[in-house]
């Protein structure tokens, strides 16, 4: 009877492991194939190639390529980073037009072109040299030259993380740190374990009375730390500051999930919001899985939230692979259907399939 037992457990095992399989294979076909559409579709993108927008598809798009090792993500990165000459757009202070740097400093850590990196690091040093005084309040005059809004944590703080990786003893961190602080200290609610998109949106409220905060905002405020963590030194004497805030953000998120796996525009109104959001669905599910992946998010609940947002998140790719229920660019909860899409979801959407096939 023993010996039957034992039987039966090893085939339940060995079919369960074959089923697992199977199923990553699956999504490495699915997540492939948003890429693929996405790079057959960007030349339809109204965004300029070193937009905000695009930086952030970017960042996904590198890191697939780097867990593929398929050479054509890298080509069409290259061919991003060669048109431009790895440079960026105008606005020397402003996070966004930074982000693009992510893409540029991963694929030097890849090829080691020099080309490759030596924008970012005099774009990088001429702020750190000559830090902006502007007000922290968004609307305030050149309050975009400081980190004013939530998104842009998603934006630059990755930048100044990877260029200490690669030079510890420059004061990258020293000046990212103090902008984080700032802007946490601006926005961040410790009571809700989320961030309000910019200080306009304190005294407003969703029409069920709940505090107005963003899905994506929050999605790239709690992306951004996942990407900032995985830079930082753990002896780091701020470690421990950005490690806080990222497991009380992932507490809260998790609460707003709804009972399919979605996440919505808003975070506490989702029925002001009755569609999914993917773009923040995405992010959520990636910095989600990577913290379970690290062992940093050791409570089971974890798991199961994003081994269920990732399952959503599925079920919105089209046949031809176009990621839908997107918001386009806003600042604050709207409105989103089926067929909206944008890159940065995508960018999201890649970033979280990863984790999900490294996810055991």
């Amino acid at each position: 009877m023993r010996k039957v037992f034992i039987l039966v457990l090893m085939l339940i095992t060995f079919f369960s492991v074959v089923e697992a399989k199977n199923g990553k294979e699956q999504d490495r076909k699915l997540i492939d194939k948003v890429a693929l559409w996405q790079i057959k579709h960007q030349s339809q993108v109204r965004h300029h190639d070193l937009d905000w927008t695009n930086g952030a598809l970017f960042r996904g798009m590198v890191e697939w390529a780097d867990y593929t090792q398929d050479s054509c993500y890298y080509n069409f990165l290259i061919q991003i980073g060669q048109k431009h000459q790895w440079k960026f757009l105008n606005r020397l202070y402003h996070a966004d037009d930074l982000t693009v740097a992510q893409m540029y400093i991963r694929m030097y850590e890849k090829f080691g072109d020099r080309a490759m990196l030596r924008p970012t690091i005099a774009r990088v040093d001429s702020i750190v040299s000559n830090p902006s005084e502007a007000q922290l309040w968004l609307g305030a005059k050149n309050s975009t030259d400081r980190w004013s809004w939530c998104d842009a944590l998603f934006m630059a703080p990755p930048v100044y993380g990877l260029l200490n990786k690669l030079y510890p003893k420059k004061n990258y961190l020293t000046f990212m740190n103090k902008e984080f602080k700032e802007t946490t200290d601006s926005l961040y609610d410790k009571s809700a374990g989320l961030y309000y998109r910019d200080r306009n949106y304190i005294s407003k409220r969703e029409k069920n009375g709940e505090k107005v905060f963003w899905g994506r905002g929050n999605g790239w405020v709690l992306a951004g730390l996942s990407l900032l963590l995985q830079t930082l030194p753990k002896d780091y004497e701020n470690y421990d500051y950005y490690l806080k805030i990222y497991k009380e953000m992932a507490s809260a998120v998790i609460q707003c999930q709804d009972k399919n796996g979605s996440w919505h525009a808003s975070m506490l109104d989702p029925e002001a919001y009755p569609t999914p959001e993917n773009s923040a669905s995405g992010f959520f599910v990636y910095a989600l899985g990577w913290g379970v992946n690290q062992g940093i998010l050791k409570d089971k609940k974890y798991k199961k939230v994003a081994q269920k947002g990732w399952k959503a998140l599925k079920s919105w790719v089209r046949e031809d692979g176009m990621l839908g229920y997107v918001q386009p660019i806003g600042a604050a909860p709207k409105q989103v259907t089926e067929n909206m899409t944008d890159v940065y979801g995508v960018g999201a959407f890649l970033m979280a399939g990863i984790e999900m096939l490294k996810m055991k």
